[in-house]
């Protein structure tokens, strides 16, 4: 077992949590990649592969917690583009019912929302 191979698939596995964390409350796809999650999720499985057929230490659950947290945020990217898809259709269905004011359309140009305001 490498101590260093360790310590390198720990820290990667440090920097998941805050991304599934902005993943959950973020909502939306804007700023992840869904290649970059796969090649990664790739990269992981490819490491649990050698793992389990050339080199079986305890490094495999290290590879295999990182492979997890990566997994959930690639789930959580597939709930967030349904959330996406949901408002991109009700701003469209908005949009054919109502007539926006110049405030309104520069909001929807820029993808934003606006609520109505209280007096």
């Amino acid at each position: 077992m490498s101590i260093f191979e360790m310590l390198m698939i720990f820290a990667f596995g440090c920097a998941w949590p805050p991304a599934i964390y902005k993943s959950w409350t973020a909502r939306t796809t804007k700023g992840k990649s869904l290649a970059f999650l796969i090649i990664v999720l790739l990269g992981y499985m490819s490491g649990i592969i050698h793992k389990i057929l050339y080199s079986w230490d305890a490094v495999f659950w290290f590879y295999l917690a990182d492979f997890l947290m990566v997994f959930a945020d690639l789930c959580l990217y597939f709930r967030n583009a349904a959330i996406d898809r949901r408002a991109k259709l009700q701003m469209e269905s908005l949009m054919k019912t109502e007539s926006l004011t110049p405030e309104q359309e520069s909001f929807k140009s820029k993808g934003l929302v606006m609520t109505d305001r209280l007096a």
